[in-house]
């Protein structure tokens, strides 16, 4: 039994998507191209690579693969590598974030409990040898949430509070203001 269901996943990525979705709704679109450094993505390139993050997972587990031996990652990956490339307008990678997330937690929302259970294997020598697709589903989150950290850092770079510390500043000042 797990004490996490699928509509448990689901509604965390929700709420991991949608604190991406006001961050890229935040940077002015003017600074998309910004990046911090000359071999990283820029700000676009981070949300359409986040926006696509999800197509992993979908293909090992929407095909139901029992096992990663002979899953060729870099010809996978590749054509999403390309899409990171393409120019696209703010409105256009939101609604490519809203697009994919929905997608991928309505997706979420109807796996079962038994699904979640099955064990998927690694190619020999990998460590651990496998994991169930509970835990390798849990992986887009983390990875977005992983991105969403350097946007959050870009966003100071460009001077921008981000909104989770302002509720943040919010809440503490409400307290406060509450003890006084």
């Amino acid at each position: 039994m797990n004490y996490y269901s699928a509509k448990d996943m689901a509604a965390a990525f929700r709420t991991v998507r949608n604190n991406t979705i006001k961050i890229a709704e935040e940077i002015p679109e003017d600074k998309y191209g910004f990046q911090a450094a000359s071999e990283s993505r820029t700000v676009a390139q981070t949300l359409v690579h986040i926006a696509m993050g999800t197509r992993f997972a979908l293909a090992v587990h929407g095909e139901k693969l029992k096992t990663m031996e002979g899953f060729n990652f870099y010809s996978f990956i590749h054509p999403i590598l390309a899409e990171e490339q393409k120019s696209r307008s703010k409105a256009e990678i939101i609604q490519l974030l809203r697009t994919s997330g929905d997608q991928f937690a309505k997706w979420l929302e109807g796996l079962s409990d038994e699904f979640l259970a099955e064990q998927v294997s690694f190619p020999a020598g990998a460590q651990p040898p496998a994991k169930t697709r509970f835990e390798m589903l849990l992986s887009p989150k983390e990875h977005e949430m992983h991105h969403r950290a350097q946007l959050m850092v870009l966003q100071r770079m460009l001077g921008i509070t981000p909104h989770l510390t302002r509720e943040q500043q919010a809440r503490m000042a409400a307290m406060q203001s509450a003890k006084n």
